[in-house]
């Protein structure tokens, strides 16, 4: 199959995806178990109607995102002609479909291939309503476009890293590859010169803009997470907690939660000490390494975070597809587990949540396969990127180690 081939077979299947999508966020589709339609529908629209007045939802502990969220929760008022969701619904297609044309015409270029647009066509499907339903895609179209410029503009990359950070914090972990030297200083100062502008901007325009930090701090073990399989398995021999909704989630509440909790908040920390140790000795940085380091990064903090969300697929999936742009990238199997984990979260939630939130055998069994996937991912992953960039030795293959810093050389074929 040649590349145009390819690409247009990927955009068609794209289409019949994406249709049958909005087709079951307008609920012309009923699907089974809840509605997760009615975030956008009452909570956005809600958030929406407090920013028109001039301030951010400061009063709700479910408000916990960044200022330019407030952008994201506006965005249906570009479309007048539609109803709130409906709007909403339509710019997250939007947003899909710039994503998808960004990796086809990244994947057009000498040494790439069109496996990463794959990726993104099949990884949103498998996440099901939910994916039109937050504004995560939005986020991950950022993301997406700051890897792929990137390439030849550091200064684009640290903008829209620290867009994507405003809008939902993950997007500041795509700088973490960036090649040291000249492509470094000047990605990070755009980033932090953007962010800092930005920041004042917001907090200067409307009072609140800061509130989510609380909001965030006081978050518990969400259900879905890894450190709730501890509570999962625990319900079977007599813990005697509970589970609510708190701080817009189902939480675990009750006794040990809160050590969790911070044993979780230290896995973070040791996520965060492997990825520093590994920027500090990463040596060979290709025109991959930033995609396959932001990749395993947002793993990384994806997996050990007390908040494991549905949507947080997306981020993943997003930049699993950015990394198989590139032939040399080896993510291909970590890429491929994050989408069984895809579609393993669309069983859990929302078809399956109920079993999740009573912890019986199907809802332990589906949390253990969905968080032993991104389990498995993450430490392949990491493993896989310090291969190549750190370790001296032959690579994955048995071919020898090419030139250090060979941004702009061809790639090689991926790994599995």
């Amino acid at each position: 199959m040649t590349g145009s081939t390819g690409a247009r077979l990927a955009a068609a299947v794209w289409v019949l995806t994406r249709v049958a999508l909005l087709l079951c966020v307008t609920k012309v589709i009923t699907l089974p178990g809840p509605d997760v339609t009615s975030d956008v529908s009452v909570i956005y629209h809600g958030w929406s109607e407090v920013l028109k007045t001039g301030t951010y939802p400061q009063s709700d502990v479910t408000w916990q995102y960044p200022p330019l969220a407030a952008l994201a929760i506006l965005s249906p008022a570009l479309l007048p002609f539609l109803d709130y969701a409906s709007a909403f619904f339509v710019l997250a297609f939007l947003c899909d479909a710039l994503v998808l044309g960004l990796l086809l015409y990244a994947g057009h270029r000498t040494g790439r291939w069109t496996a990463g647009a794959w990726v993104w066509v099949a990884g949103v499907p498998l996440l099901g309503t939910t994916a039109y339903a937050r504004y995560d895609v939005m986020v991950a179209a950022v993301a997406v476009a700051a890897l792929l410029a990137g390439i030849r503009h550091p200064r684009v990359l640290g903008v829209l890293a620290a867009v994507g950070a405003l809008l939902k914090v993950w997007p500041a972990l795509i700088l973490a590859g960036t090649a040291r030297g000249p492509q470094t200083r000047r990605a990070w100062s755009a980033a932090a010169v953007a962010a800092a502008g930005l920041l004042v901007v917001c907090t200067v325009a409307m009072p609140g803009a800061l509130a989510f930090l609380g909001f965030q701090r006081d978050r518990g073990t969400e259900v879905e997470s890894l450190g709730a399989l501890v509570f999962h398995v625990w319900r079977q021999f007599g813990w005697q907690g509970r589970v609510e909704l708190h701080y817009g989630s189902m939480e675990f509440l009750g006794p040990h939660v809160p050590l969790v909790s911070t044993l979780a908040l230290g896995l973070s920390v040791v996520a965060f000490g492997w990825l520093l140790v590994w920027r500090l000795r990463a040596c060979d940085f290709r025109v991959n390494t930033p995609a396959d380091a932001a990749f395993t990064a947002v793993l990384l903090f994806t997996t050990t975070s007390r908040v494991i969300s549905p949507q947080y697929m997306l981020w993943l999936v997003g930049l699993a597809a950015v990394c198989l742009v590139f032939r040399d990238s080896r993510m291909g199997l970590p890429a491929v587990l994050v989408l069984l984990a895809t579609g393993v979260t669309q069983l859990e939630f929302p078809l399956g949540f109920v079993h999740v939130v009573t912890s019986d055998a199907t809802g332990v069994t589906l949390m253990f396969l969905r968080n032993g996937l991104l389990v498995a991912a993450t430490l392949i992953a990491g493993r896989r990127l310090w291969r190549q960039t750190v370790s001296g030795g032959p690579r994955e293959g048995g071919r020898p180690p090419t030139a250090r810093s060979g941004v702009g050389r061809e790639a090689e074929p991926v790994g599995s």
